[in-house]
């Protein structure tokens, strides 16, 4: 078989979902609305915590790195994704390929590490109130988002160095809608164990170590609601982890699905249903999630929507 260096490939021809043009046009129409839901939804909560001063906390402050993230990650695929769906010219050159993969291994592993920080955050203000304010100081809080990126970045730059490693032959159809790790190693006509063995070990060190960090807080969070003896307090500290919890199990779920498995389990039809959730779905409902199941923001949205009233009542 000819081979030839991953560095002389030219492009990649993105298949994506399917053939069939009329479904493309429903997949377009869908993941339009997705996508135009996502950018509001961060968009709106970021401008929202950023105006409201009584939403600068850090729980408020996590939250908004968070929409950012979401609208960051969504927006390195989506794009190429919708254009892919109404046009027949599906390729994508090399450079811009692996350009994406960087960009979304950045943002989908601070997002990780991120919400492990939202966890902590939560577990003090619960198991450690009256020590809240000194512990979440501005410094801790700006430590922990700016950890999240740094994070985000050795995994970006690991997994690209890994990747490097790999040949493409004469086939570059990759059998997915955007440029990510299991299709693209599935595509490599050489030897991948150690590539497989860098990726499973960057991806299985930054999951497995935030879901610990996570699973730890909820542990000690779940005791000291227990040991609650009102309702209505038990009921009031269910509420503030709730959306966090409902957050971190749909996003999680899908990663473990897709990253901590061995690449030769590669399944078109399950891994391609998985990723559109956690590429177009998770950063949709994310703030939809903390908005509907959050008092403080929707009283956020009648401050502004009220100062917006007066400032037009002063002008008239």
């Amino acid at each position: 078989m000819h081979r030839r260096n991953n560095t002389n490939v030219a492009d990649f021809i993105l298949l994506g979902f399917t053939d069939a043009e009329d479904i493309q046009l429903v997949l377009f129409v869908l993941f339009l609305l997705i996508y135009l839901v996502t950018v509001l939804g961060n968009a709106g909560m970021t401008l929202l915590i950023s105006l409201d001063a009584q939403l600068h906390t850090p729980m408020y402050f996590f939250l908004s790195h968070l929409s950012f993230i979401d609208l960051n990650y969504s927006s390195v695929i989506s794009p190429k994704t919708l254009h892919n769906l109404l046009t027949s010219n599906k390729k994508i050159s090399y450079a811009s390929c692996f350009t994406q993969l960087s960009f979304f291994v950045f943002f989908i592993a601070s997002e990780c590490v991120l919400l492990s920080s939202m966890a902590y955050d939560r577990y003090v203000a619960i198991c450690n109130p009256l020590h809240y304010p000194v512990v979440m100081s501005p410094r801790r809080c700006w430590s922990l988002v700016l950890g999240s990126y740094f994070i985000g970045f050795i995994d970006s730059f690991v997994t690209l160095l890994g990747m490097r490693k790999l040949t493409f032959c004469d086939s570059h159809e990759i059998h997915h809608f955007f440029c990510d790790t299991s299709p693209l190693i599935a595509l490599s006509c050489t030897e991948t164990q150690d590539t497989e063995l860098i990726i499973l070990i960057d991806a299985g060190c930054t999951i497995l170590g935030s879901l610990i960090t996570i699973s730890f807080s909820y542990v000690s969070i779940l005791s000291a609601i227990l040991k609650i003896k009102s309702t209505s307090g038990k009921r009031k500290a269910f509420s503030t982890c709730g959306s966090h919890v409902v957050a971190v199990t749909i996003f999680y779920s899908t990663m473990i699905f897709s990253y901590l498995k061995p690449n030769t389990s590669y399944s078109l039809g399950k891994d391609q249903v998985a990723s559109v959730f956690y590429t177009m779905v998770t950063p949709m409902l994310n703030p939809l999630i903390y908005s509907l199941r959050n008092k403080e923001v929707k009283n956020a949205v009648l401050r502004l929507l009220q100062k917006r009233e007066g400032s037009r009542h002063l002008k008239q």
